[in-house]
């Protein structure tokens, strides 16, 4: 069994590719080659985040980021916190 990235998206637990060769499988030819471009160029600290946002493409999870980001800079309280707050002295 391939190895597999687990994530939620959308409220719904979701399985990527969790291998060079298994996220390379699920483009077109196009892509492929820059994805081969970039990943063959990253950082080996780098290679886990790379993997994950070619694995990520196309998901939807950009544009579920790209809302709570907004909502955050907007002052919003989206229950990132458990509310507790650090009082400094």
């Amino acid at each position: 069994m391939d190895a597999t990235l687990k994530t939620v998206i959308g409220g719904e637990l979701v399985e990527l590719p969790g291998t060079i060769a298994a996220v390379r499988a699920t483009m077109d030819a196009g892509r492929a080659a820059e994805f081969d471009r970039e990943i063959e160029h990253a950082p080996a600290a780098e290679l886990p985040a790379t993997l994950v946002r070619w694995a990520l493409a196309g998901t939807g999870a950009d544009d579920e980021d790209d809302a709570l980001f907004e909502r955050l800079a907007r002052g919003e309280d989206v229950g990132a916190s458990d509310g507790a707050r650090v009082v400094h002295v």
